[in-house]
C-alpha cells in the first residue's frame, strides 16, 4: 500500500472512532462513504475522492508540498492534471440549483458551477458524479464502467439494498449517496470552536472576537461569505472575480492534449461555463472571471502547524494572512515587476482575468497588520473537531 493510502487509511479510522458518529451513518450515507473511499473506482485503479479530497484537511487538497506550489491534482492516470485547486465537499449541501436571482447567479457545483443541478434537482449529487468521468481526474470511460466495479465490490450488496434494481438509475444512485454521505454528520458536523461558542460552550479570545467583528464591519468578509443564523456555511453560494493572480505553477498550463492555449489559457470560471449553452450564452461575458465563493469551514484545518493549504481557485496564495493581506491591499499596492518587488511585500501581480473584478467589497478595506491577524484568528476557529475547556462550560 502507498504512502497516501496508509495515511487515508488512518485518518479514516480516526474519523470513525471521534464521538460515534460513523455508527449513526444511515445505509445511504454508508454507501457514500464506501463509495467516496473506493481508490477501485478509477481507471486505472488507484485514485479515490479521498485523494483529493482528504479528511484531515477539511475535504480539500490533502497533500502539502502540492499545495505549495501548482496545488491542483494529478489524476488516476499519471501525468495528467486538472486545471483548479480541488474545493472542499463538505458543507456544501446547501448550494441551490444553479439559478440567476435577478442579476446574480448562485448556486451550483464545481468553481464554474457546471454541476448545475438541472438534472438530478441537487447540484451535490451531480457534482460527485463527474470526476468518475473525468479524463483528468478517476477517467472512467462510461457510466456503466463505474456500475460495473461497484456491483463487482466488497459492498455491492449494500449498494443493491440502497440503490433497488434499476439499473437505469444505478449512476444517479451513486451521486446522490455521495452527497447523502457529505451532507451527514461526519463530513458536515458543525463542531468548530465557533459553533460552540454560539451555543455558549466556548469562549472567543479578545484576538478572534475583535477578528469576527471585523469580519462583519470593516472587513466586508459577511458580503460574501455570510455568517447569519445559528449554523451559518460563510457563503451566500455566488459567484466573483477577486482579480486573483494566476498560479503560475498550474500544470495545466503544460497540458497540451487537454489545453492547446498552453501558457495563454485563461480561466473565465462562471462565464465559460455559461457561454457553452445557447440560452445563457448571453450572461457569459457579464460572469467572466467569477468563481463560486468557497464555504470558510474549516479554512484552516490541517494535520500540522506546518502542513501547507491553498487559496483561491487556483491555489495561488499559500496562506489565510497572505489572502487576506491581498484583500485588504489588492488596489493600493503597484504591479510587481519594479526592481525589488516582492508578491504581497510591496506588490501584486496582475489579475489572471481583470473583467468584472470585484472593486466594491475589497481592494483597498484599509485595515492595519493587527486587523488583519484578527480575521485570521477567526477563521482559525472554524475548523471541526474543537473540544471546549471545562473553563469555558
Amino acid at each position: 500500500m502507498s504512502s497516501k493510502g496508509i495515511w487515508i487509511c488512518v485518518a479514516v479510522a480516526l474519523l470513525a472512532a471521534s464521538a460515534g458518529i460513523a455508527a449513526a451513518l444511515s445505509d445511504e450515507e454508508k454507501l457514500g462513504k464506501k463509495l467516496f473511499f473506493d481508490s477501485d473506482l478509477s481507471e486505472p485503479r488507484g485514485q479515490s475522492c479521498a485523494d483529493c479530497h482528504g479528511i484531515e484537511v477539511g475535504f480539500t487538497g490533502p497533500e502539502s508540498d502540492t499545495n505549495a506550489h501548482g496545488a491542483v491534482y494529478e489524476g488516476a492516470v499519471p501525468g495528467r492534471f486538472g486545471n483548479r485547486k480541488p474545493p472542499t465537499t463538505a458543507y456544501a449541501g446547501d448550494s441551490p440549483v444553479l439559478h440567476m436571482d435577478e442579476e446574480v447567479w448562485m448556486g451550483g457545483m464545481f468553481w464554474d458551477g457546471r454541476a448545475t443541478g438541472w438534472t438530478l434537482g441537487d447540484p451535490l449529487a451531480e457534482q460527485a458524479q463527474g470526476p468518475f468521468l473525468n479524463p483528468l481526474e478517476q477517467n472512467n470511460p462510461s457510466e456503466k464502467a463505474v456500475i460495473d466495479k461497484v456491483m463487482s465490490s466488497s459492498y455491492s450488496d449494500l449498494f443493491k439494498k440502497v440503490c433497488g434494481d434499476k439499473n437505469n438509475d444505478y449512476y444517479d444512485c451513486i451521486g446522490r449517496t455521495i452527497a447523502a454521505y457529505e451532507r451527514s454528520k461526519e463530513v458536515s458536523p458543525f463542531s468548530s470552536k465557533y459553533d460552540y461558542y454560539l451555543e455558549g460552550k466556548a469562549k472567543l479570545t479578545e484576538q478572534e472576537k475583535k477578528g469576527l467583528d471585523l469580519f462583519k464591519g470593516k472587513g466586508k468578509c459577511d458580503k460574501c461569505h455570510v455568517i447569519e443564523g445559528s449554523k451559518p456555511v460563510f457563503t451566500d453560494f455566488t459567484y466573483d472575480n477577486l482579480g486573483v493572480p494566476r498560479n503560475p505553477e498550474n500544470p495545466f498550463y503544460n497540458m497540451a492534449e487537454f489545453n492547446p492555449l498552453g501558457a495563454a489559457w485563461v480561466d473565465a470560471g462562471l462565464g465559460e461555463f455559461l457561454a457553452t449553452m445557447k440560452d445563457y450564452r448571453k450572461f457569459s461575458r457579464d460572469n467572466y472571471g467569477k468563481q463560486k465563493v468557497p464555504t470558510l469551514r474549516n479554512v484552516d484545518k490541517r494535520p500540522a502547524p506546518d502542513f501547507v493549504k491553498a487559496y483561491a481557485h487556483n491555489g495561488y496564495f499559500k496562506s489565510l494572512k497572505e489572502i487576506v493581506h491581498f484583500y485588504n491591499t489588492r488596489d493600493i499596492l503597484p504591479v510587481c515587476g519594479f526592481e525589488g518587488s516582492v508578491p504581497g511585500k510591496n506588490c501584486w501581480p496582475l489579475p489572471e482575468l481583470a473583467l468584472n473584478m470585484n472593486t466594491e467589497e475589497l481592494g483597498d478595506l484599509g485595515l492595519s497588520d493587527k486587523e488583519e491577524s484578527a480575521i485570521v484568528a477567526f477563521m482559525m476557529t472554524l475548523s471541526d473537531g474543537y473540544r471546549p475547556e471545562k473553563s469555558e462550560k
